[in-house]
């Protein structure tokens, strides 16, 4: 069954070398292994002809598959397991985490703006400041992340929040009390929107992150919604007996 692979800026070749790479990385196309034949991928991806030429081009200087005259394609290398990004189950590891990675902070947006607070997550706070960030490692992006700062917090420190990672400041101000801190993983697919600002093809695998901290008020002070890119998150957590 061909690939769906939906309108996206990413170019499609790019898209079918993700594709690709996947499938190296999990094993599918194991190492040594010849790869199907350029017809047997135009009929398995539905694309043209050109498009898997290109992927494969991506692939071959990336040093994944190697073509081998009058033998075909075969794979002779892993793409890089470089999930470093642990999703950390104590406010203080949460803090140290992006202390220790110190991202690069590109923000696309900033506004005074309500939050999306349910009765769940406890009471709103009257105004919140909201930040679209990037958070980047090496110049690559890693996630997306949309914060709701109560105002009032906001303005204690407007520099340091427009310059710096909201959590670890957050923890460190005196004046503010965490009374409870909340998470909720869900594994996801990037739309066009999120593919396009993590480099990522549409519908590749995302971790989905909401996190609401709240004070002795049981009041809203930050909410966040995070969207990581797969490859680079890990989930590891001790069980209960």
């Amino acid at each position: 069954m061909a690939i769906n692979f939906h309108d996206s800026p990413i170019p499609r070749y790019l898209q079918l070398a993700d594709l690709m790479r996947q499938r190296i990385g999990r094993g599918v196309w194991e190492q040594g292994q010849k790869v199907p034949s350029l017809d047997e991928l135009v009929a398995a991806f539905g694309v043209a002809r050109v498009t898997v030429r290109q992927a494969m081009d991506v692939l071959t200087r990336e040093g994944l598959v190697s073509p081998q005259q009058g033998r075909g394609t075969f794979v002779t290398g892993q793409p890089p397991n470089d999930r470093w990004l642990r999703v950390q189950t104590t406010l203080a590891e949460l803090a140290n985490m992006y202390r220790d990675t110190k991202p690069t902070i590109v923000t696309i947006d900033e506004a005074i703006h309500s939050a999306p607070v349910t009765p769940k997550d406890g009471i709103a706070a009257e105004r919140y400041v909201f930040m679209r960030r990037i958070h980047e490692r090496a110049d690559q992006p890693y996630c997306v992340i949309n914060i709701y700062l109560a105002e009032d917090i906001f303005r204690r420190h407007p520099k340091r929040f427009r310059n710096e990672t909201v959590i670890p400041l957050l923890v460190s101000m005196p004046s503010v009390t965490i009374a409870q801190a909340r998470q909720a993983l869900t594994i996801s697919t990037a739309d066009t929107e999120i593919a396009q600002q993590l480099q990522i093809a549409v519908n590749t695998p995302i971790a989905e992150v909401r996190r609401v901290f709240v004070d002795e008020d049981d009041r809203v002070i930050y909410l966040s919604e995070v969207s990581y890119r797969g490859d680079f998150i890990h989930v590891e957590m001790n069980l209960i007996p």
